[in-house]
């Protein structure tokens, strides 16, 4: 599904030039989940602009689901975007007064979506997500924490991405409920068949994933599956 070649990233000219990534490769098989980790500075976060097509490398080739999508144009990533990428961020990004059924529905309104598909298409993500019918009318401000991101996990389902791209998702979560949302990841992966690349800078959540990918000053230092992966919670799934 995704294949990195030489890729690089410079920022900035001449003296000032940084250089973020520094030939990077690896592949992601259709159905994989993967974990890039990292330090702050190691790169990760470039590496994820770049794989959510957020940004175009400066030199190298991102194939996404058979296409070459490094040398496209804002407009042409914007497309991408819409069509082949849920992205679940740290920060939830869900809008606070609205119902965790239009949060989810939002994505199916900007493509044109009739409003009865889009409430059938919510609700089968929600579910997937784990969130039962009880929360579907609450407010998103109205939820803990642990749900919120399974509604913002919901609203990346809702379009049938190819990519799910999770960018520290447990990072606003105490230990607990970010066990849970993990939980929400492995199963998605293992009984939904959903590919998922997972950034994180912590150990204990790489190692949820099937497999890590170590990053450092913009290298790959290491590209390895994981012996002894840790389960998430699934015990409060509520479908």
């Amino acid at each position: 599904m995704i294949e990195i070649r030489d890729i690089t990233k410079t920022y900035g000219k001449g003296d000032a030039a940084f250089q973020a990534l520094q030939g990077v490769s690896f592949s992601v098989k259709d159905g994989e989940f993967v974990a890039i980790m990292g330090p702050s500075g190691s790169g990760k976060s470039t590496l994820m602009h770049i794989l959510g097509c957020l940004d175009t490398p400066t030199s190298g080739t991102y194939i996404l689901d058979g296409h070459d999508v490094s040398t496209l144009s804002d407009d042409e990533l914007a497309e991408i975007r819409k069509e082949e990428i849920g992205f679940v961020f740290q920060s939830f990004n869900l809008l606070p007064r609205t119902t965790v059924l239009r949060n989810v529905m939002l994505p199916l309104v900007y493509k044109g979506v009739p409003e009865a598909e889009r409430e059938i298409r919510a609700t089968e993500a929600l579910h997937s997500a784990g969130l039962s019918d009880t929360h579907f009318k609450h407010r998103s401000n109205e939820l803990s924490g642990g749900q919120i991101q399974r509604v913002a996990i919901a609203r990346a389902l809702v379009n049938d991405p190819t990519l799910i791209l999770a960018d520290e998702p447990t990072g606003n979560l105490d230990s607990k409920t970010g066990e849970i949302v993990l939980g929400t990841f492995q199963n998605l992966n293992e009984h939904g068949g959903r590919t998922i690349i997972l950034i994180t800078h912590e150990q204990d959540v790489a190692e949820h994933a099937a497999r890590i990918i170590h990053i450092r000053d913009g290298k790959i230092l290491e590209d390895s599956p994981v012996k002894h992966r840790r389960r998430g919670d699934l015990s409060h799934h509520e479908q």
